[in-house]
């Protein structure tokens, strides 16, 4: 996006909005050849300024800005260009330098800056829909290191880059929500206010974002919003609702009601469409009439009193459903029937199995770490840094880890208020093997699997390669199984039935990854997994402090999969825990490191 796409937007440039910026240039730098260390430090300044928990403006104020990771006196000049004029001079020249379209090409799943800068210099292809043609008319496989299956990919990846067209992935929904959130609880006359629609319901992309309000100064609270630094545009602006373009996603609808009104317009915003219709079908065969306005006994014009959703639920002799399982998937027959489970809630967790710390791509040390946890009150927690097949995550040799070893039981004696478990996040392998040998997984406490790279596989290889993975005696976790990253990679082709046959086989766990920019497991899969008694591992996968907070995001996500705390892996006690492990492995003639006192190498 260039300046004169930019116009009109006012108030200083987001995190977001710079952090962008620093992605952009990375990818045009890569486009162009860039490499190494240049291009890693593009992207962790990028990560730094995105999870900065201070905008960056008010750093540049007080002359701080280099005191965000990552950001030295070159990175921190373009820092005040973009703050100044959302753009910088590198950016600018990037720009001219390489056809816009380019970087579209680049967010196709399966395509990435080499093939893009491949196809544009030996095609001409320089946007979507000329390398769609050049896909189907054959020209791409002819090229070297392409090929037909490679182009075929791409074709699928260019279908699944429309599915996401219009629809924005949660991680930036969240950013964005709670932004505009906190600026509305700024107006005096804001009673309440919290996002509604898909976003409350946890769903993994969002259209149009919805906000609800709770004042008795509906218009005035309106205005105020839409003239917000965020809002790019305003669409439309009434009496009790605005609808706006805001700069870091799209529209947003924001309804203003009186508190009275509150509980039955947040039932109905909040949806879905077809939980609400099953609802409205229940009211009826009572005598009632639910809509946006409340909940009316037939031929009353005021509604029944409700201090919360609860209350309506209650009145038609339901039990309250949380927001992150109204689909219309069984919950209002179990609710109906008295049998609608108690979801994990983030009090339930006890702790979390996988954090990188410096010692590989993390950016906070394993003791801040620690320290963080303890402040959010957890009882343990496994620092899982990469093992060394992934030389790009400086993922430790067999040495290194033993090495980290002394330094976490050194930790532990200290008494950080948390257990550091010692595991690692070990690569499997192309066929389904560990690059880190049994010897020395079996000095850690805890040991998670995952898959990183490659991920083009045909469906019957990368489903041996995790199905054995999870048969592995020390695999404890497969982390972040299917591979999708929201709204920019599809999950790789494995069969997820038969990895949670597997898992459920041999007692490995599976993950549900925290992140929102993951959420793998999907939700019908952590549902078929518990059923199939399989545990569920909801963990951060966090690489830096502020990310230890998504641990709430993944527990809204393990919610819409009716995960409940029995069978969430980590729901479990310290103590719990260990045993589980000691005895899952120690049944097929392994020994726990755990076994031991606390902090013993």
């Amino acid at each position: 996006m260039g300046k004169t796409e930019e116009k009109g937007l006012t108030g200083p440039p987001t995190n977001d909005e710079i952090a962008a910026r620093f992605e952009e240039m990375a990818s045009l730098l890569e486009l162009k050849g860039t490499e190494g260390y240049k291009l890693r430090a593009y992207h962790r300044a990028a990560q730094s300024v995105a999870s900065h928990p201070e905008p960056l403006s008010e750093l540049s104020r007080r002359g701080e800005l280099q005191t965000v990771r990552g950001i030295g006196a070159s990175f921190a000049a373009k820092v005040e260009e973009i703050l100044k004029t959302r753009t910088c001079p590198l950016l600018e020249r990037l720009r001219r330098e390489i056809p816009p379209g380019i970087l579209e090409l680049v967010r196709i799943p399966g395509v990435g800056a080499k093939t893009a800068a491949l196809v544009w210099r030996e095609l001409g292809v320089a946007d979507a829909a000329a390398l769609e043609a050049a896909a189907k008319e054959g020209r791409l496989a002819s090229l070297k290191g392409l090929g037909d299956k490679r182009a075929a990919a791409i074709l699928a990846g260019i279908e699944s880059l429309r599915r996401w067209e219009g629809r924005t992935p949660i991680a930036r929904a969240m950013a964005v929500s709670e932004t505009l959130l906190r600026e509305l609880a700024r107006h005096p006359a804001v009673v309440r206010a919290e996002a509604a629609g898909s976003l409350r319901r946890m769903r993994e992309t969002v259209g149009d974002l919805d906000l609800l309000v709770a004042t008795e100064s509906p218009a005035e609270v309106l205005r105020f919003f839409a003239s917000l630094p965020l809002v790019s545009e305003v669409i439309a602006l009434g009496e009790t609702k605005a609808s706006v373009r805001v700069t870091a996603m799209g529209q947003v609808d924001v309804r203003a009601v009186r508190p009275p009104g509150y509980p039955a317009a947040l039932l109905y915003f909040t949806g879905s469409k077809e939980h609400n219709v099953r609802l409205r079908e229940i009211a009826k065969a009572l005598g009632y009439k639910l809509n946006e306005y409340g909940l009316f006994r037939e031929g009353e014009t005021s509604p029944v009193a409700a201090a919360g959703e609860a209350d309506i639920y209650a009145a038609l002799g339901l039990p309250f459903v949380p927001p992150e399982v109204r689909e219309d998937d069984g919950e209002v027959e179990a609710a109906i029937a008295g049998e609608l489970p108690a979801f994990v809630e983030l009090s339930d967790l006890k702790g979390d199995l996988h954090l990188h710390s410096l010692w590989s791509d993390g950016r906070d040390e394993i003791r801040a770490l620690a320290e963080e946890a303890a402040r959010a009150g957890l009882e343990y927690i496994a620092v899982t840094d990469h093992s060394r097949s992934l030389a790009f995550a400086r993922g430790l040799t067999p040495e290194r880890l033993m090495q980290q070893a002394v330094e976490i039981a050194a930790l532990n004696r200290e008494g950080l208020g948390t257990r550091i478990l010692h595991g690692c996040e070990v690569e499997v392998l192309g066929d389904g093997t560990l690059d880190t040998p049994d010897a020395v997984l079996e000095r850690l406490d805890f040991v998670i699997a995952a898959v990183h790279s490659p991920v083009r596989r045909e469906a019957v290889d990368m489903t041996a390669r995790l199905t054995r993975a999870a048969g592995h005696p020390l695999v404890d976790v497969i982390a972040h199984p299917t591979g999708r990253i929201i709204g920019q990679r599809e999950p790789y082709p494995v069969d997820v039935g038969r990895l949670i046959e597997a898992a459920a086989a041999s007692g490995c766990a599976l993950e549900l990854n925290a992140s929102p920019h993951r959420l793998d497991l999907a939700p019908q899969y952590v549902r078929q997994a518990a059923a199939a008694g399989v545990k569920i591992s909801v963990n951060t996968d966090a690489h830096d402090l502020r990310s230890l907070a998504d641990l709430a995001v993944g527990v809204g996500a393990a919610r819409r999969g009716w995960l409940t705390p029995r069978a969430a892996l980590n729901a479990m006690s310290l103590d719990g825990l260990l045993k589980w492990r000691r005895e899952r492995i120690g049944a097929r003639g392994y020994r726990s490191a755990s076994a031991g006192p606390p902090g013993e190498v």
